[in-house]
């Protein structure tokens, strides 16, 4: 083996077909990833990356487990494949979970004739050039009963919901 970060045929990687499968020592590519062995630039290392196909960045580089000569990595194989997998998707589904969080919020506050609760959401949709959010009111049944746009950094409360509802869900200044 080389000192080589890649393989040689890994120069082709980013040119294979949706469905063509790589199964090398240092790349495998299967079931929409690819991992990859590579250098550590931290230490003397190795390290593994995991890329989603069509994704720039990997969701998932760590530390990668020397072989038995203490010099080289030990080689990608389907089991150690497929826990990477898990592992990088897992790291994924986190982080939309957490942007979801961040880009919705809910609160329920009781409706305007006293005959039941609403649920107040913010739905920030953040463009580049022009973010907003959207204010709405559904009621018991999920049927949206008044929307408006507000400024991405509308702040969302139970205090701000009912303001809303109580002004007949203008649109809040």
């Amino acid at each position: 083996m080389t000192d080589t970060p890649f393989p040689s045929t890994d120069t082709n990687a980013e040119f294979l077909g949706p469905d063509d499968s790589v199964h090398e020592e240092r790349l495998w590519r299967d079931n929409g990833w690819t991992a990859r062995i590579i250098k550590n630039e931290d230490d003397e290392g190795w390290a593994v990356e995991m890329i989603k196909d069509g994704e720039a960045e990997p969701a998932l580089v760590g530390p990668w487990t020397m072989g038995r000569n203490k010099k080289d990595p030990k080689p990608l194989d389907v089991s150690a494949f497929n826990t990477l997998v898990k592992t990088a998707a897992e790291v994924l589904r986190r982080h939309e979970q957490q942007l979801r969080a961040q880009l919705h919020k809910t609160v329920r506050v009781p409706g305007a004739d006293g005959n039941g609760e609403l649920d107040i959401m913010l739905d920030i949709v953040p463009d580049e050039d022009e973010p907003y959010a959207l204010l709405s009111a559904l009621d018991i049944f999920g049927e949206q009963i008044a929307q408006v746009q507000v400024a991405p950094t509308f702040k969302l409360s139970k205090a701000s919901a009912a303001a809303w509802v109580a002004n007949e869900f203008r649109r809040p200044g």
